[in-house]
């Protein structure tokens, strides 16, 4: 039998335990570029070990709900940011470590605009946009060594809205 998990709405709060939530709210920390421009400053901790920072692009396959949930994984060496680059909501979904296994799995359901910067070691499911077209930009750790861990499920999850 399958584990239920319903989408969550991403708020700041709720995903702090899992990264930084990246999203344009409230005013800016500065007016730049002749005042034509809002600068929300620093808005998420890159922690990058033995490598560097880089941004790649990630063209993924558009799902629908209900998802299945099989296995999440983690990045030891690097945090990682996806910032969609459409205007469309994605799911997230994150789970506490618990002694290095992922313990109870979460899924939010991000707020057009939203991004979400996964911090380091924080196990995640797999991008999962639910809108074409699922292009990302994604700040990660470019680097050699093994920065990949996986975790499947023996039971799998099941995502509703």
């Amino acid at each position: 039998m399958n584990h239920i998990l319903q989408l969550e709405p991403l708020t700041k709060d709720a995903f702090a335990p899992f990264g930084d939530v990246l999203e344009v709210a409230g005013a800016p920390d500065k007016i730049i570029n002749q005042g034509l421009c809002g600068r929300y400053h620093d808005c998420a901790r890159i922690d990058i070990v033995d490598g560097t920072a880089g941004i790649s692009l990630f063209d993924a396959t558009p799902r629908s709900l209900p998802i299945t949930l099989e296995m999440v994984e983690r990045h030891p060496e690097g945090s990682q940011a996806f910032l969609p680059m459409s205007f469309h909501s994605f799911v997230v979904v994150v789970a506490p470590d618990e002694a290095g296994s992922p313990g109870q799995p979460r899924a939010f359901l991000t707020a057009p605009g939203q991004g979400v910067n996964y911090a380091r070691g924080t196990w995640h499911g797999v991008l999962t946009p639910l809108h074409a077209p699922g292009l990302f930009a994604v700040v990660d750790r470019i680097g050699d060594g093994a920065n990949l861990q996986e975790h499947w499920f023996d039971t799998p999850f099941i995502i509703e809205g």
